[in-house]
């Protein structure tokens, strides 16, 4: 079976907002659904599973129902602390419901313009690969700083690439690699990938898109309320 992790259990801390970015409409739409719909268009997935922070777990619940009431293909599950511990719990429902060998796609929840077409290159990409990540090709030359305020290096721009979701692995890889850790490498993994890499799993890079972009800002509140306007006449 093929799940979808929808990540939403950060509480918009980066933005200084009174409630999570995931509920800020856009376009008269909560964040949280535009990209929920989306993933909804994919038949080859099973199951959505859309993680909250604890103390909004009700009030994700209501708004998945009102938008997609009663629909079988979504859970509402509730976050972790981190990154990690959030697509954790993710696993951890579908171990516990489902049985073994299936493939989990991240994605963050605020990547509200990825296109299905994405989703399935993704789907596409890990079949023959431990795990697979969009990517699209960095533009600025990027400075590495070591020590603050210290220029220590600058690597290549043709080797670097910026990261996006939906991300794909196998369950089974995942946790597999997971269970070798030590406390360290636990804390380095502020995303799906690093487990694989921490260990040198197999995973497949294929294009992204630019307007996959994350809304983490508050300009990126405007950039997305703009070219939601402009893709809509």
């Amino acid at each position: 079976m093929i799940f979808a992790a929808m990540l939403a259990g950060g509480i918009g801390t980066r933005m200084g907002l009174n409630k999570p970015k995931q509920f800020i409409c856009i376009g008269n739409k909560p964040i949280l659904i535009h990209s929920t719909e989306t993933f909804l268009k994919v038949n080859e997935i099973d199951k959505i599973i859309i993680s909250s922070p604890k103390e909004y777990i009700n009030t994700t619940k209501e708004l998945i129902n009102k938008y997609f009431p009663n629909n079988p293909r979504i859970v509402v599950i509730q976050g972790g602390k981190t990154r990690n511990d959030t697509i954790l719990n993710s696993i951890n429902y579908i171990k516990e419901t489902y049985n073994n060998n299936h493939i989990l796609i991240t994605h963050d929840a605020s990547r509200i313009f990825v296109s299905t077409g994405l989703i399935k290159k993704s789907i596409k990409n890990v079949i023959n690969h431990d795990a697979a990540s969009p990517v699209i090709p960095a533009i600025d030359v990027i400075f590495e700083s070591k020590e603050k305020g210290k220029l220590t290096d600058i690597p290549q721009r043709k080797n670097l690439f910026h990261s996006q979701t939906p991300q794909s692995f196998k369950i089974d890889k995942f946790m597999e690699i997971y269970e070798t850790l030590n406390e360290n490498e636990i804390k380095q993994l502020d995303e799906a990938m690093m487990l694989f890499f921490l260990r040198n799993g197999n995973v497949k890079l294929f294009e992204g898109e630019s307007t996959n972009f994350k809304i983490t800002r508050n300009i990126d509140l405007k950039i997305a309320e703009t070219y939601l306007n402009k893709n809509s006449l």
